[in-house]
């Protein structure tokens, strides 16, 4: 009987406790996936104040929506980039939104009005959605810090999910260059 506990323990310590690699995160829908609605509240976009559905606004065009827990320096410079992006690529009616998960939408109106107009942050409305858990429909991961998803022709392309303080320069690098496959 102890050794059947011990394997038991032993189980539970290689399978059951692992960490997520970021490669092994999975959060929000996944390549191939539709992208069904959800409302948010518009805090820095052309509906300042509003709640409304930037997924059903932007319907076929190329999208980059992201779900983040907070806006910390990384996840501003990614927004930054990903913003400019947006800029350059008005012709192909590309578009992105930023939809910060909080118990507290309210206490985060401020800080993100902030953050938008201290990086001139135009083409990329920051958002709130009412839980930190995200649309159900939309399966974001508690363990993911970061969710970013990329779409075209209501299909998702991309999928990067990456845990607390993964998010670093090189990953910044790689979401970006893949706004390539929502353009062509």
């Amino acid at each position: 009987m102890r050794k059947f506990f011990a394997l038991c323990l032993a189980s539970v310590a290689m399978f059951g406790l692992q960490t997520v690699n970021a490669g092994d995160l999975k959060s929000g829908l996944q390549v191939d996936e539709y992208p069904p609605a959800f409302y948010v509240t518009d805090i820095s976009g052309p509906a300042a104040g509003t709640k409304l559905c930037y997924r059903c606004q932007y319907g076929a065009r190329p999208v980059v929506s992201l779900f983040v827990r907070k806006m910390d320096e990384n996840t501003t410079k990614l927004v930054k980039e990903l913003d400019a992006i947006v800029a350059k690529n008005k012709d192909k009616k590309m578009a992105a939104f930023v939809t910060v998960l909080s118990d507290n939408p309210d206490a985060q109106e401020a800080a993100l009005k902030k953050i938008a107009e201290d990086n001139k942050i135009a083409n990329s409305p920051l958002t709130v959605f009412e839980n930190n858990l995200g649309p159900a429909t939309y399966n974001i991961a508690r363990e993911a810090d970061i969710t970013v998803m990329m779409w075209v022709d209501s299909n998702v392309k991309v999928n990067h999910a990456l845990a607390a303080g993964k998010l670093n320069a090189e990953e910044i690098a790689k979401i970006v260059k893949d706004t390539e496959k929502i353009l062509n």
